[in-house]
């Protein structure tokens, strides 16, 4: 057991952001950690409007409906430089990105793609959902039901994109395309199986104690304001201000 204290990554509560803009502020913090301004690890917690995503060998092939019924729905499709095939974001559903120095943290692709796992099957189970992995695809699943899936980038060394686990959202978009680019599979939802409502704020704790445990880090709540400190010269963790509402609600999450 390594007895050495735990190293400290930032988790930034975004809360309900428009993809288009958390994905600029994750390629502001990738250059920030990749020039060597940011020396801290950080992880934004968030939840996205509707929007189909396509990853680099996601091609519109897999949309179920018309590009016209499509357009009436509202819901925009963006092609992105993420792994995997296309998938559906929107409220009720946890996403997380990791703006991590694989390197620095001794950490390759498939490791990294593997924790994320890890940690969406062990906030499942938590949540009294016997979640886990399949030959299929990357992510979490629940028998030949998809509940999380994981799809990343990485520039310079530094991750982003991340993993995204169904809690409440609602899951008819997903009848709309074929998640992953698979056939013959579902699509469900912590809730869904649990069989009651869950609140994504308490799966949230749940996830952090998790993230703690399987990379063997401590998470220390931040505000949106610190992100930009964060990409100040040479930052570390004095120089940032934790946000004290997100931190108290940590010391009460269940474990």
């Amino acid at each position: 057991m390594d007895s050495r204290s735990p190293r400290t990554w930032f988790a930034v509560d975004l809360g309900l952001i428009p993809y288009p803009e958390a994905r600029d502020l994750q390629l502001r913090l990738v250059a920030a950690r990749a020039q060597g301004r940011m020396a801290a690890n950080v992880l934004l917690f968030l939840e996205h409007p509707p929007v189909f995503t396509l990853g680099r060998r996601g091609g519109r092939e897999h949309l179920l409906v018309s590009e016209a019924w499509l357009a009436q729905s509202g819901v925009p499709v963006v092609q992105v430089e993420r792994g995997g095939e296309i998938t559906y974001h929107g409220p009720g559903q946890l996403v997380v990105y990791p703006i991590v120095h694989l390197p620095g943290d001794g950490l390759g692709v498939v490791d990294l793609v593997g924790r994320l796992e890890e940690v969406m099957i062990r906030t499942c189970r938590a949540c009294a959902v016997p979640a886990g992995r399949n030959e299929l695809n990357r992510g979490a699943w629940v028998g030949l039901r998809k509940i999380g899936s994981v799809g990343i980038a990485v520039r310079r060394g530094v991750s982003f994109h991340g993993l995204a686990l169904n809690v409440n959202p609602d899951l008819k978009p997903f009848e709309w395309i074929r998640p992953c680019g698979l056939e013959g599979i579902g699509v469900t939802s912590i809730q869904v199986e649990a069989g009651h409502p869950i609140d994504i704020a308490d799966v949230k704790r749940v996830m952090q104690d998790h993230i703690e445990t399987v990379f063997q880090v401590e998470l220390t709540a931040a505000d949106r304001e610190s992100l930009l400190r964060l990409t100040a010269p040479a930052c570390t963790a004095a120089d940032v201000s934790p946000d004290r509402g997100a931190a108290s609600r940590r010391e009460g999450s269940p474990r």
